[in-house]
């Protein structure tokens, strides 16, 4: 709602005559279809939360078990066996209910009682069901006689459109492994990475901790997996993200890209105004829980609980650890260009704004000619710095008056958008456009994003756009998917006009953007330089490759009868081994949202299998045919590994909670320390592409997605991603850190594209 309307809505003045009151029909009638709009919402989530609560029944079902009863009643047979007299027997004899109709509510109680029993059969059916992962380790193009039967279930019971939270409570719980298993995978792992002598100091501890110290660790956590949801999730947030200290800018935060290929708008405000109408309309599908949950292989769901913080959502500094602020709703957006911050309303009369409507205002921020207040121009380096200034600052200038209403506005609103004033994106003429671009969505000016939202959007001058965001309160996929629908929506569904406007008029009663106010004293000046100075520094040693790999894509990967991802994982070990001359220990993120509230877990990429694949590659009297055997070797060893992480089987997710619960037990393990310590010389992660197919990939071929990146994780090793787009491209985002004389990101970007050429030439 303007402004502008709240302030005169109503008015009074006092005169001899007594008090003459005003009141603006404009804005009572703005007031009562917000109302209206506010009903209706509430009205949505409640029929939408009960849909969901029932699920797969529906009221219609209800319905019929009713009829029924009823039915059977008036063939005189009763199919209660005696329940429904009983029931009747405990209703209170009044001259209201007679008794017929004391027998007509008994038998309505009696069928909802075995309608809800029923539901409660069917969740318990599916939630066994959706325990049995048998399907994953089946030979591709083969299924065994009980995954077929199983194939059949999961689509009688999930016959019913589903909601998006529809399967949540049917979802597993994630699995405690036993201890001896994850030990002997941990040390599976670590053996191509150690020589004899480590190895053996490496089992000796493992034993010590496997007969002395692991059971009672292990019984406290299979303790905590009873009572709670997922007995990870919680620590993973709350201790390898929000305690930590160190900046999320690079350290945690991650990026989106735009299509590589095409800009649906050049015009920066029309852009920004799709954009965030169409990021609305899917917070609209959000709140009322109708966008379908994630499924594999149709059938099977995935946990979709983390889609839950999506907007509204603000990282909270502390000294010792931030929280996650999250709100039911928002009706504005912050704003920032040129130094400037605004609120921006998003409803008007209870209806989201229009994208041309949007477009008005951003264009109005855009050509607004104020400068920037003293300190406001950089004052989003203190969510870019370390936490414990920010946390400090934040409680000593930003408590009270007009700093803490601009601060408020800022992390309550709907998410960040940022009008930059560069221009990004690829260009065949410039050769290192795309690192540009990586590095600007990675890190900006250290003072342009709002590092604590749940993400900022960022949309150029040129058109172009892209989002950094936040990684405590979800991972990368569920960005992912906000993403494909947005873009989706923007250029197919909402497009522009011929000059790159927004299609419609725009309504110019809209009150124009608020400007936000801020009294910054001198002493928070100094704390917002010096949190921009740790920024600037550790922005500026990020070194960043991305480019495009088009000599072939999946389409060639799937002939050499290998995932995509187990060829690029083992192209990433070559190239490796010989950017560095040694193999290292490699992080790749899988999922675990086949359990409730599952997150992540790590597959060790760097196996006894790959390692001896590439010291194949470098000897001269190995054959190609002995190639191609240890090549599949690898990638079979690969794709199981996936698989057992996928499905709760993992190692270092285990690990860490045994870990946790040594620390709050105060029991040292020496085992454990030495696993926590070992850094990820090679993180790596694959973008997922097209979770919705809102378009056909085949049809437009030219709007392929660019995927996303992140920082390297330790400073002497890379941080890769990857997306596989389409049949014949693969992007990879590389970074590295200048600091570092061991790392160089174009180096390795350059081995990568000749390990994939390599490969690929032993199965010509």
């Amino acid at each position: 709602m303007a402004e502008a309307h709240q302030a005169v809505a109503f008015q009074f003045t006092v005169t001899p005559e007594g008090l003459d009151f005003h009141l603006s029909r404009e804005a009572i009638k703005q007031f009562y279809l917000a109302g209206i709009s506010s009903w209706k919402k509430r009205f949505v989530r409640a029929k939408n939360s009960f849909l969901t609560g029932v699920y797969p029944a529906s009221p219609s079902s209800w319905m019929v078990v009713v009829m029924a009863t009823a039915g059977s009643f008036y063939c005189q047979v009763d199919p209660s066996m005696g329940l429904i007299a009983r029931i009747r027997c405990c209703l209170p004899e009044s001259q209201l209910l007679s008794y017929e109709s004391r027998t007509i509510v008994s038998a309505v109680l009696f069928s909802t009682g075995v309608w809800l029993s029923a539901v409660l059969l069917f969740r318990q059916t599916m939630k066994l069901l959706l325990s049995y992962h048998g399907w994953m380790f089946e030979p591709h193009g083969k299924m065994s006689r009980s995954t077929k039967i199983w194939v059949a279930l999961m689509k009688v019971l999930s016959g019913r459109k589903p909601l998006l939270y529809s399967f949540q409570t049917s979802l597993p719980k994630l699995p405690v492994p036993p201890v001896e298993a994850t030990i002997c995978r941990y040390l599976e792992s670590v053996r191509p990475l150690m020589d004899d002598e480590k190895y053996s100091k490496m089992e000796a501890l493992a034993k010590e901790f496997k007969e002395k110290t692991a059971p009672r660790l292990q019984k406290y956590l299979i303790l905590k997996s009873w009572w709670t949801t997922n007995y990870v999730s919680d620590w993973w947030e709350q201790y390898i993200y929000l305690r930590g200290r160190s900046p999320l800018m690079v350290n945690s935060n991650y990026y989106a890209m735009d299509f590589l290929y095409v800009t649906p708008s050049h015009v920066q405000a029309a852009r920004a105004g799709n954009v965030v109408h169409a990021i609305l309309l899917y917070r609209r599908k959000l709140d009322r829980g109708e966008i379908p949950p994630m499924m594999a292989l149709g059938i099977v769901p995935m946990c979709s609980y983390q889609s839950e913080r999506m907007f509204n959502t603000t990282r909270i500094p502390g000294k010792e650890t931030d929280t996650l602020l999250h709100l039911l709703d928002s009706k504005h957006l912050a704003v920032y260009h040129k130094g400037r911050f605004y609120k921006v309303w998003l409803y008007y009369g209870g209806q989201v704004l229009k994208p041309r409507d949007l477009e008005l205002q951003f264009q109005r921020i855009l050509d607004a000619p104020s400068p920037p207040q003293p300190g406001e121009e950089r004052l989003a380096a203190l969510t870019a710095g370390d936490r414990v200034p920010w946390a400090e600052a934040r409680a000593r200038f930003f408590s009270q008056g007009k700093n803490k209403v601009s601060l408020d506005a800022i992390e309550r609103a709907a998410f960040f958008l940022t009008l930059d004033e560069e221009a990004h994106g690829y260009r065949e003429d410039k050769a290192d456009c795309m690192d540009a671009y990586a590095k600007s969505l990675l890190h900006g000016q250290c003072y342009d994003r709002w590092f604590d939202k749940s993400f900022t959007l960022v949309v150029y001058k040129n058109g172009k756009l892209g989002a950094n965001a936040e990684h405590s309160w979800a991972d990368a996929p569920i960005i992912g998917h906000l993403w494909e629908f947005m873009l989706a929506t923007d250029k197919f569904h909402l497009g522009y006009t011929e000059g790159g406007h927004c299609v419609g008029d725009p309504d110019t009663r809209l009150a124009p953007p608020q400007r936000l106010q801020w009294d910054i004293p001198q002493e928070c000046q100094a704390a917002i330089e010096s949190s921009y100075r740790v920024a600037k520094a550790l922005a500026d040693d990020v070194d960043f490759c991305c480019f495009q790999f088009s000599d072939f894509g999946k389409g060639l990967i799937k002939k050499c009868r290998t995932s995509p991802d187990a060829f690029i994982q083992i192209s990433l070990q070559l190239a490796h081994f010989r950017d560095k001359g040694c193999f290292c220990l490699t992080y790749e993120a899988s999922m675990t949202r086949l359990f409730r509230e599952g997150r992540t877990e790590t597959v060790r990429s760097c196996t006894t299998e790959s390692t001896a694949f590439v010291r194949s590659m470098g000897d001269a009297r190995q054959s190609r045919a002995e190639r191609q055997r240890l090549f599949k070797l690898a990638a079979e060893k690969h794709q199981h590994m996936y698989r057992m992480a996928m499905t709760g089987a993992g190692i270092d997710r285990h690990l860490f909670c045994l870990y946790v619960v040594s620390r709050y037990l105060g029991v040292e393990s020496p085992f454990l320390a030495q696993v926590l310590s070992e850094p990820w010389r090679l993180s790596t992660s694959q973008t997922p592409q097209q979770q919705l197919k809102m378009f056909d990939l085949d049809k437009y071929p030219d709007h392929v997605s660019t995927g996303g990146g992140f920082g390297p994780v330790a400073d002497d090793g890379y941080g890769v991603s990857y997306i596989i787009a389409g049949e014949n491209l693969i992007t990879f985002h590389i970074s590295s850190k200048f600091s570092s004389s061991e790392t160089d990101s174009k180096r390795f970007g350059r081995n990568i594209r000749q390990a994939m050429l390599d490969i690929a030439k032993l199965f010509d």
